[in-house]
C-alpha cells in the first residue's frame, strides 16, 4: 500500500475564518469550509498520520524550505489582512522525522532543500486556514513546506514533489499532502466595494480558470502540464503556483491521467478563483 493516502488543491482564503465572525459575512464561506471538513474526514478514514502543506503564503528567497518542527503553537493575525484574520489561535504536533526526510531525498535529486525547527519559525495562514478545519482537534501532525517560489523554476518545483513522493514512500507515515493556493490571484483594485469580496478581478481570469477546472475534471493533465507555466503569469497565480508544480511532480506530472473530484465548486474571492480537489493517488 502507498504511503501517500490523498492529495488535494485547496483554498485558503481568510474569508473562511472572517465566515465564522458574526457581521455582514458570516456564513460567506460556509461550502469552502465544509469542503476542507469533508477532505479532513477522508484523511481520518484513510489513517493519515501526517498533513504535509505546500504553502503558498510562506515566501522564500532562495532554495527550498521545510518546515517541520515537533510542535506549531501560538495565535496568529494576518500582517496581509488584520481584519479578515486576527487573534486565531492554533496547536498542532509536528512531524520532524518526515521533514527531515524531505529535505535530504531533495536534496539527493538535486534540489537543495533544507528542514526547518526553529521554534519562531511560525506557520502561514495558508497552512493554519486548512488544519483549522481538517486538523481541530489536533490528530494530524502537520509538515509545511515554502510554496512562494519567488526566484525558482518551475521545473525545479516538480522535481521537489517528486521527491517528496520518495521521501513518503520511504517512511512509514500514511500522509496526505495538500497544494494550499488559489487558482487566478489577481486581487480587486484597493477601494472596491464590499461586494467585491464575491466577484472575480478580471472576467478573463474567471473563464481561463473554468478551462482549467474542465481539463482536471477530465483528468487532461498533460495539457495543463503543457499551459501551467504561461498560466502562472498570465493569470497572476499565487505564488507562481509552485504549490501545483509540487503537487503534479509527487502525483506523476504531465503522466498522471486521473479525473480530479471537485469537493467544492470553484467560487471567486476577493478577486481571485478558488476550489477544493482531491487527486486520486495511483
Amino acid at each position: 500500500m502507498t504511503q501517500l493516502a490523498l492529495a488535494a488543491k485547496v483554498t485558503h482564503v481568510p474569508s473562511m475564518y472572517l465566515s465564522e465572525l458574526p457581521g455582514s459575512h458570516h456564513g460567506c464561506r460556509e461550502a469552502a469550509i465544509q469542503g476542507h471538513r469533508e477532505i479532513g474526514r477522508r484523511c481520518r478514514e484513510l489513517e493519515v498520520d501526517t498533513i504535509v502543506v505546500l504553502d503558498v503564503h510562506w515566501l522564500v528567497n532562495a532554495g527550498y524550505h521545510v518546515n517541520c518542527s515537533p510542535r506549531f503553537e501560538g495565535c496568529y493575525t494576518s500582517n496581509e489582512l488584520p481584519h479578515f484574520i486576527k487573534d486565531m489561535r492554533y496547536a498542532y504536533p509536528g512531524n520532524p522525522a518526515l521533514g527531515r526526510r524531505i529535505a535530504e531525498s531533495a536534496s539527493a535529486a538535486g534540489v537543495g532543500t533544507r528542514a526547518h525547527e526553529i521554534a519562531s519559525l511560525e506557520l502561514e495562514y495558508g497552512t493554519l486556514v486548512p488544519m483549522r478545519y481538517m486538523n481541530a482537534d489536533g490528530r494530524f501532525k502537520v509538515v509545511s513546506v515554502a510554496a512562494w517560489c519567488a526566484w525558482h523554476a518551475l521545473e525545479d518545483s516538480r522535481r521537489f514533489g517528486a521527491a517528496l513522493r520518495e521521501a513518503i514512500e520511504a517512511g512509514e507515515e500514511r500522509v496526505a499532502v495538500l497544494a494550499s493556493g488559489s487558482l487566478s490571484h489577481r486581487f480587486n483594485d484597493n477601494g472596491s466595494d464590499e461586494a467585491a469580496i464575491h466577484r472575480i478581478s478580471r472576467e478573463f481570469f474567471r473563464q481561463v480558470d473554468l478551462r482549467v477546472v474542465d481539463l482536471w475534471r477530465a483528468g487532461n493533465w498533460k495539457d495543463f502540464c503543457a499551459m501551467l507555466p504561461e498560466y502562472a503569469r498570465l493569470c497572476e497565480g499565487e505564488g507562481g503556483m509552485h504549490d501545483t508544480a509540487m503537487l503534479l511532480g509527487l502525483l506523476g506530472w504531465d503522466g498522471y491521467d486521473q479525473p480530479a473530484e471537485i469537493i467544492t465548486d470553484y467560487f471567486c474571492s476577493s478577486g481571485t478563483g478558488q476550489i477544493n480537489a482531491v487527486l486520486p493517488v495511483r
